[in-house]
Order: structure tokens, then C-alpha cells, then sequence
């Protein structure tokens, strides 16, 4: 049998000739760096999923045109399974993932194919519906390429280092783009030169409130869930290393408890208040403390930034619009799902509210808008099966390098999930639900490797 070692130099080399012929030096040139690149990441599959997670973090919208608009993180995993299976076919690999855990989500998506087919004929939109499905599949696969490429603890500490770098790349931006200037609207530039979608309406979301941080991933509530993953990833990792990389996760700790306070975004405040109240309950080591040196700085904030005392003022308010927007989505959610019986499918984004079709700030009923009740049902059994491999009994009196990653992970998705009662971004949002799933998937493989 011809392997892949062989089979790849000679396509590339076809492929690099016929581009010299058709194009010219300017355009092979131009294919040979991008076909390297892809040569790179197909014959080590792991070095694609440690780049995305350098890269995921920091700049998830960032897109490159392949025939379609995708964003680059995206492009990566593409790139990273065309390794997976090219090292099967030279049986490298060990056997497909199959923890209970797995098996429900291989039910999730078999079963997404059918609301991608009634959205095919249901919904009126312009959108291409197999394209949003495949990139769907994309942003989920993590919880299987984590398996498949991790097997062990030194490769999955890899991840976590990468993962750590990218957060504290985000960090990095959008802290610095805070500093610099309180105006969000001063980052519209900077993502539009990185090939951003929409750059219209990035200026008018930076615009609704340019007195809260802009990131790079523009809504303030999306860049509220990001810092939500690597917060607590920074605090644990910090705690078990020495040296710089103790430094990085108090940098992704410590900047992200403050960019979550300057982006404004109330649910993933609340929910890293639960994260840190779970902790305490668990009698973990100084987490009570860590509570109550919270509030103190909770209340000093409000006391000295203006900004967050409207926001947090907001919660209060009977005029506040995304408040009102939400019991407008619960009053109008069961006519919504009716239109809908089967799912909307992958046709079109779950809509706002616009022309009396309403969308819904809550991640299990999205998933019911998305892929119907059977969906939504679905959903709840890959988290239950989730649970009940990774779930720690007992108290949390000691902190090492046995457990400190697992708590991390465990207590990371379940703010994550929290957050689902008040929002949605979780459920389909692309980029952002591929961080979520590839940290479940390391909880399941800390919890595996345990005794």
C-alpha cells in the first residue's frame, strides 16, 4: 500500500508545477508557503490542534476565503483532521474515542442531520446550510480530537501551555486596546486588517457602548465567555507551576477576572462568582479567602469605575434593553419553535429579534430553536454522561499536580453551562463553542487518566 509519506510530496509537487504554469512565480510562490503550511500540520495532526490553540483565543474571526469565507481557526481543524485520517489510513492512530460520553455526541450529530434537511425547505434565507453544518461539525470536533491526539499527560500539558498562550494573547490585545484609549471603537481597524466578516457591523456593535473593552471577539458578551474558559485554567495552572509559566497563568487569571469587569458582561461575572462560590464549598485551599477578596474588589470597582456601576446599575433597571430583550424572547420562544418543528437547521443564525421572528438567550432552548426538541434532549445527555465521568466527590483539602487540572476543567464547564440560563453563546457560536467542547474534552481525558 502507498502511504501518505509518499503520497503527499508527489500531489504537492503536481499541484506546485501546475501553479507555476497557470499563475507564474508570484502565485506559486504564494501556493508553495500555503501548501508547506498545510504539509506541516497534515503530517503531525497535534501540532494543528496546539495551533489552534494558540491562535483560536486570540484572534477566532480572523478568515481566509477557500472557495468560502471560513475563519482561520476553523481552517486549521480542517487541516489538522486531513492528518487524523491520513493517519489512520497508516494505522498510527489509536482506536476512535468511545466513552459514553462520545457515544452521545456521535447521537447529536447524527441526528443534526435532520434539522439541516427540514431547514433546507423550512427556512427562508439565503444562507448555505451543508457549508454552516460542516463548520458546525468542525467546531465540536475537538471533543474527539482531544482523545485522539492526547493520549497521554506530557502532550495534553502541550495544550493546556498553548491554550494559556492564546488566552494571554487576547489578553494582550484587548487589555491593550483598553489602555490605550476607552473607545472600543479604535479596534475596528485593527480587526478589519486581519480580514474580520462585517467590519460594518463591528463598528456598530463597538458603537452601541464604546465604554466597555473591545476584543477580538467583538460582542462584549462573546469576549465575557471567552476570558470565562481561561480564567480558571490560568488560576490552577499557576498554582502547580513555577517560574514563567506560573507568571502566564496568574497574567490569564488575574487579566482575565479584570477584562471580564471591563467588558461588562454581567453573566460571566456571575457565573465566575458560582465558580469561585463552588470552590468554597468544596473547602478547596484559600478559595473562601479568594471570595471574599472578590466582593471587596467587586465593590471597590464600583465604587471608582463609572462604567461598571451603569452596567451593574442596569441589573435593576426596567428599561434596560438587553433585559427586556430576553422576556421578549421567552414570551415569544414557544411560537418561535412552532415554525420550527423539526429545527432551524443550519440555513440561517438563529435570529434576533427582527420582524416578529425572535431568537432566545438561553443555551438548551437554542439548541431546541437549532436542532429541535430531540436536539436539545440530546444535548442534555452528552452533558450528563459528561458528569458523571468527571464528577469529584468529596472535598477539594488538597491542591497538586494530580487534581489541580481536573478541578480546573470540571469547574470550567460548569460555568460555562451556567452561564446558559442567561445567554446563548455557548450553544452554536462558532470558534467560542470549539474552546468549550476541546475543555470538556480535557476534563474527560483528566478524569480517564485517574484512578
Amino acid at each position: 500500500m502507498i502511504g501518505a509519506s509518499t503520497v503527499f510530496p508527489a500531489a504537492i509537487g503536481a499541484l506546485f508545477a501546475l501553479l507555476m504554469l497557470v499563475g507564474g512565480a508570484p502565485l506559486g510562490m504564494l501556493a508553495a508557503g500555503a501548501l508547506a503550511f498545510a504539509v506541516y500540520i497534515i503530517t503531525q495532526p497535534l501540532r494543528g490542534l496546539l495551533l489552534f490553540c494558540l491562535l483560536a483565543p486570540a484572534l477566532p474571526w480572523m478568515t481566509i476565503t477557500l472557495g468560502v469565507r471560513i475563519t482561520t481557526s476553523e481552517a486549521i481543524l480542517a487541516l489538522t483532521w486531513v492528518g487524523v485520517f491520513c493517519q489512520w489510513w497508516s494505522g498510527k492512530l489509536p482506536p476512535w474515542p468511545d466513552s459514553p460520553t462520545e457515544r452521545a455526541m456521535q447521537r447529536l450529530l447524527v441526528w443534526s442531520v435532520v434539522p439541516l434537511v427540514a431547514g433546507q425547505f423550512m427556512v427562508q434565507a439565503e444562507g448555505l446550510g451543508p457549508v454552516n453544518w460542516v463548520r458546525w461539525l468542525l467546531n465540536v470536533s475537538p471533543v474527539f480530537l482531544v482523545p485522539l491526539l492526547t493520549p497521554d499527560q506530557r502532550t495534553r500539558d502541550r495544550l493546556l501551555l498553548c491554550l494559556l498562550l492564546g488566552f494571554a494573547g487576547l489578553l494582550v490585545i484587548s487589555l491593550g486596546f483598553f489602555i490605550k484609549g476607552r473607545d472600543a471603537r479604535q479596534m475596528v481597524p485593527f480587526l478589519t486588517a486581519l480580514q474580520y466578516a462585517r467590519p460594518d457591523a463591528i463598528q456598530d456593535i463597538f458603537g452601541a457602548d464604546p465604554t466597555r473593552m473591545a476584543s477580538p471577539w467583538v460582542h462584549p458578551n462573546s469576549t465575557g465567555g471567552a476570558l470565562l474558559l481561561g480564567t480558571p485554567l490560568g488560576l490552577f495552572f499557576a498554582v502547580i507551576h513555577r517560574g514563567w509559566r506560573r507568571a502566564l497563568g496568574l497574567f490569564v487569571a488575574v487579566g482575565g477576572a479584570a477584562g471580564i469587569v471591563f467588558s461588562g458582561s454581567r453573566g460571566a461575572l456571575l457565573c465566575m462568582g458560582l465558580f469561585v462560590g463552588w470552590l468554597a464549598i468544596k473547602k478547596t485551599p484559600y478559595a473562601g479567602r479568594g471570595l471574599l477578596l472578590a466582593l471587596f474588589l467587586a465593590a471597590a470597582l464600583l465604587v471608582i469605575y463609572p462604567p461598571a456601576q451603569q452596567r451593574f446599575a442596569s441589573l435593576f433597571s426596567s428599561n434596560d434593553v438587553s433585559t427586556g430583550v430576553r422576556f421578549e424572547e421567552y414570551l415569544h420562544f414557544p411560537e418561535s419553535v412552532a415554525r420550527y418543528p423539526l429545527g432551524m437547521g443550519f440555513k440561517a443564525e438563529t435570529p434576533a429579534t427582527a420582524n416578529g421572528v425572535y431568537g432566545i438567550s438561553n443555551l438548551w432552548l437554542n439548541y431546541w430553536y437549532k436542532l429541535g426538541l430531540p436536539g436539545m434532549l440530546l444535548f442534555i445527555a452528552v452533558t450528563t454522561a459528561w458528569w458523571r465521568q468527571v464528577r469529584m466527590p468529596g472535598d477539594f483539602k488538597v491542591i497538586d499536580e494530580s487534581n489541580a487540572m481536573r478541578i480546573a476543567t470540571v469547574g470550567t464547564v460548569l460555568a460555562a453551562l451556567a452561564t446558559g440560563f442567561i445567554d446563548h453563546y455557548f450553544s452554536f457560536t462558532q470558534v467560542l463553542i470549539s474552546l468549550f467542547w476541546l475543555i470538556l474534552a480535557i476534563s474527560l481525558q483528566t478524569a480517564k487518566a485517574r484512578p
